[in-house]
């Protein structure tokens, strides 16, 4: 592995986020060498996932460090909250002056445009909330991974292991994250091939944003008045 300087990167966690926003990008980064993985939070406490996940940040936003990397993962009505929560979004304001990299997974990227950090960017996120990146300042892709100088953004969910390994490359060179790539068997074959809109068809597309759609639009909603406290 490539041993260079050592390295920080922090993950934001609260309450009802989607867990494998943060534990698949947390499984890359904890392979890369003389690295250090923070997990942050207001406090010490317990955090639970919205699928009842129970994860111990390690590190509190009073004591986080100077980062090289700053992740937020996305989550479900939590999410929403922290778009609105005023202490969530001075840190990350703070932490993104300093930070080398900031970066988000899926709906993550929401709450960095609702703090101010994707005006004038490029970004992705869920494919169901990319409209939302527009209304913050934000210039959408599709793509599963997205570089825009030194923001980071990654789609929905699952593409955390591709936007983690995108930026262990990043930090660490090429051949240390190929090394973990084949370390943790990244070969995916879905069994169904209908993991984007693009795939899955339009009744299967209504179906998923019929299911949705409460968290969505309050999203959107949140969305909304994070523009307008810009304006």
């Amino acid at each position: 592995m490539n041993n260079q300087f050592q390295k920080t990167i922090g993950l934001v966690i609260y309450p009802d986020m989607f867990q494998l926003d943060i534990t698949a990008p947390h499984q890359v980064f904890s392979l890369m060498p003389n690295t250090s993985v923070l997990l942050l939070w207001k406090s010490l406490e317990p955090v639970v996932s919205n699928g009842g996940l129970t994860i111990l940040p390690n590190t509190t936003f009073d004591e986080c460090p100077q980062l090289d990397v700053l992740c937020v993962p996305g989550g479900s009505f939590g999410a929403v909250q922290i778009m609105e929560d005023i202490e969530v979004l001075a840190f990350l304001q703070k932490h993104g002056n300093t930070t080398k990299y900031i970066t988000a997974v899926c709906t993550g990227s929401l709450i960095l445009a609702a703090a101010g950090l994707l005006r004038g960017y490029q970004a992705t996120s869920h494919w169901a909330f990319r409209e939302q990146l527009e209304l913050m300042g934000a210039k959408v892709s599709t793509e599963r991974v997205v570089i825009d100088r030194n923001r980071i953004t990654g789609g929905g969910v699952t593409a955390g292991i591709d936007f983690a390994l995108t930026i262990a490359a990043m930090l660490c060179g090429e051949e240390t994250a190929k090394l973990i790539e084949l370390m943790l068997e990244y070969n995916p074959s879905p069994p169904f091939g209908v993991g984007s809109p693009e795939k899955a068809g339009a009744e299967l597309v209504q179906a998923v944003k019929n299911f949705g759609i409460s968290l969505i639009a309050a999203s959107y909603d949140a969305s909304r008045k994070a523009t307008s406290k810009e304006n």
